[in-house]
């Protein structure tokens, strides 16, 4: 059998490493890939947008499977595409995809069909934007209607930096057409966590729940990443919690999505907040998630290419997870989120028998591991419990030389 994965990051690289884990796999090739990959995959150079290329290609190399990672792609329709080719696609379609592609659908939906979230606005004239900060005050949230690759959410403690907002995304285009309209929504209070789980159609099969970290420096502080690190299971989360999250928010989103006209095959991801009132979406995505995949799939004890195969049959995998803990530490290059410098030197990291590397923004250059992006490695740990976890991933990172060229938070998990 052969697998298709696009995408070049991070989360694309936990699901290669889980699915080689099949014997019965012969070759997988992800598109375009990353230097970290190289060992695990074929590399193809053809970038993930080039939905064309990517199809051409997945009828030529007779791909009996496409596992489609970024929400880019997603949200141009490839798997619109690779279905009128009669290609087998794990992902959602482009229809299904807006859940995560535009904020303003998400929340309308939610609120159609009863989906506990925070009350929201939607805007796309600044003073009309601006008067509703007024009459709400902060803290407040102001978000980008469309994808901004995770940075498109500005948590404002201040009206001022609620209107400066406001300003970068109507008036001075921060996010170009993504940031077009703008959802204005409740500032939620309590713990965050992520929910994932495999859907197709009516049938939702929900994985184990995670928490990532999104702020860039140590206790919460600093602008908004894509994520620093992350960790599962949650000691916090109460059974009854994550039943309703279940039943409340992924099953009836899929039921929605259905009534809808655009049946949900693919991740369903949803950003949770535990409020005083249970939990509460904050977000969609239409995808595994980045970084939380990275320390859930390692905890999964099925083999992947058996559920995604069981999951399009309508058969329920039965998924079964190791009594173990997992965290993940994002190595990122100095100055991101902001602008940074690439074609530096990695440190030396190796796999061992408790920690595992994953690639994301690397490339090769003169034979040497170099950043290509802004989050640039993941060092995750599985041990018998979170604190053993965190422990075995610090080990690592504290040995190693960064030059001034990266960083990293040095209080995931704890």
């Amino acid at each position: 059998m052969k697998i298709l994965v696009v995408g070049r990051g991070g989360r694309e690289h936990s699901i290669i490493k889980k699915l080689k884990e099949n014997p019965q796999l012969d070759k997988i090739y992800v598109a375009p890939g990353n230097a970290g990959m190289e060992e695990e995959a074929e590399c193809v150079p053809i970038d993930e947008m080039n939905i064309e290329e990517l199809a051409a290609f997945a009828k030529e190399a007779a791909i009996d499977l496409t596992v489609v990672g970024p929400e880019n792609p997603l949200n141009a329709g490839i798997t619109n595409r690779f279905q009128q080719e009669n290609l087998a696609v794990f992902a959602p379609t482009q229809e299904a995809a807006w859940l995560e592609g535009s904020k303003s659908f998400a929340k309308d939906f939610m609120k159609k069909y009863d989906i506990p979230t925070a009350s929201y606005g939607v805007f796309q004239d600044a003073e009309e934007a601006k008067k509703r900060i007024a009459e709400t005050g902060a803290p407040i949230v102001i978000k980008a209607d469309g994808l901004a690759a995770g940075k498109g959410v500005i948590v404002a403690m201040t009206e001022e930096e609620a209107v400066q907002a406001i300003d970068d995304m109507l008036v001075d285009k921060a996010f170009d057409q993504a940031g077009s309209t703008v959802v204005i929504e409740e500032y939620l209070e309590g713990a965050e966590f992520s929910l994932m789980a495999f859907v197709h159609e009516d049938k939702v099969y929900p994985m184990m729940a995670a928490r990532d970290h999104k702020r860039a420096f140590d206790h919460d502080e600093g602008p908004n990443t894509g994520g620093m690190g992350a960790f599962a299971p949650i000691p916090d989360l109460r059974a009854e919690d994550y039943q309703f999250a279940v039943e409340q928010i992924l099953e009836k989103t899929a039921a929605g999505m259905l009534e809808e006209g655009r049946p949900f095959t693919g991740i369903l991801y949803a950003g949770l907040m535990m409020t005083e009132k249970g939990p509460k979406v904050i977000e969609f995505n239409t995808r595994f998630g980045d970084p939380e995949t990275q320390v859930v799939l390692p905890l999964l004890k099925n083999d992947l290419l058996q559920v995604l195969q069981d999951v399009l049959a309508k058969k329920n995998p039965h998924l079964e997870w190791h009594k173990e803990a997992c965290v993940g530490v994002v190595l990122a290059s100095e100055g991101y989120p902001g602008a940074y410098n690439k074609g530096n030197e990695l440190p030396q990291f190796e796999d061992t028998e408790d920690t595992y590397i994953i690639h994301a923004g690397t490339k090769k250059a003169d034979g040497k591991l170099v950043n290509d992006g802004g989050r640039v490695l993941l060092i995750g740990g599985r041990a018998d419990t979170l604190s053993q976890a965190a422990e075995k991933v610090y080990q690592q990172l504290d040995k190693a030389e960064l030059n001034g060229n990266f960083f990293y938070r040095s209080d995931i998990a704890k």
